[in-house]
């Protein structure tokens, strides 16, 4: 589940392809039929938004239970992901960098770390958001497909979910950064497992070293400039400034070299 916007593996537009294909269902079961695998993604997302919402809106029955489905959805997103991104498995460990480089191995393990807990709303936040930019833009693709020129209304929810894109990647990151924190809370709480701030902070390491997405570097950037801001600020308690200035050192001497550097 890539952090940025869909690339060329999951299929270009009709746009830009050759002309003469046919409209309406006809043009939408031959697109599926040479597109499995991206129309597999799209079906797993909008799964992925539906059992959140059930999570949110227990309608469906158990709370539980979708939270459960919704982070089920989000390993069948991440591993369709990889599929596509690194189709030729190899024993060897340039190929296990390699997965691990890529965002959708990130989040493969993020659902895996979370899967078995108990529920956090905050935890389907950056993987339910992650599906509707997508699926909103896939969604777009076979509106494009159909010729259905009608759906002005859904065309318009669409468009307004890909101009926010950025914004919606700046609250993904966002949202990664604050679990780590929250993870820790839940423990001292008694709803969470020792390990789980383990296993989290090696996403987080992931995340801000990933060559792909550099939201969560840029968004970690940000915050540290805010923190050190804040403790500069004349109207900064002095034990609080100091105490902020430790976090920050903190949280750099745990950072990967690709943020400490920022």
């Amino acid at each position: 589940m890539d952090a940025t916007a869909e690339d060329s593996s999951e299929g270009a537009r009709p746009s830009d392809q050759p002309g003469g294909r046919p409209a309406g269902i006809e043009g939408v079961r031959e697109h599926i039929v040479q597109n499995k695998v991206s129309f597999a993604l799209f079906c797993t997302r909008l799964a992925q938004v539906l059992f959140a919402i059930g999570y949110l809106l227990p309608i469906f029955g158990s709370a539980a239970n979708a939270y459960s489905k919704a982070l089920v959805a989000t390993v069948a997103t991440s591993a369709l992901r990889l599929h596509q991104r690194v189709p030729q498995l190899q024993m060897s460990r340039q190929f296990l960098a390699t997965l691990m480089a890529e965002d959708a191995c990130h989040y493969l393990l993020f659902a895996l770390v979370f899967l078995y807990g108990a529920p956090m709303t905050m935890v389907l936040v950056p993987p339910t958001l992650f599906a509707v930019l997508h699926s909103a833009s896939y969604g777009l693709r076979l509106l494009d497909v159909s010729g259905d020129n009608n759906s002005l209304g859904a065309r318009y929810l669409i468009s307004l979910v890909e101009l926010q894109s950025q914004n919606i990647l700046r609250a993904v990151a966002l949202s990664e950064i604050v679990l780590m924190p929250y993870t820790v809370f839940m423990l001292f709480t008694g709803r969470g497992s020792l390990l789980v701030p383990f296993l989290y902070y090696r996403f987080l390491s992931l995340r801000y070293s990933s060559h792909r997405n550099p939201y969560s570097r840029n968004m970690f950037h940000e915050l540290r400039r805010l923190a050190e801001a804040q403790a500069a600020s004349p109207g900064c308690p002095a034990f609080l400034a100091t105490l902020i200035r430790r976090g920050v050192g903190l949280v750099v001497s745990l950072s990967p070299p690709a943020v400490a550097a920022h």
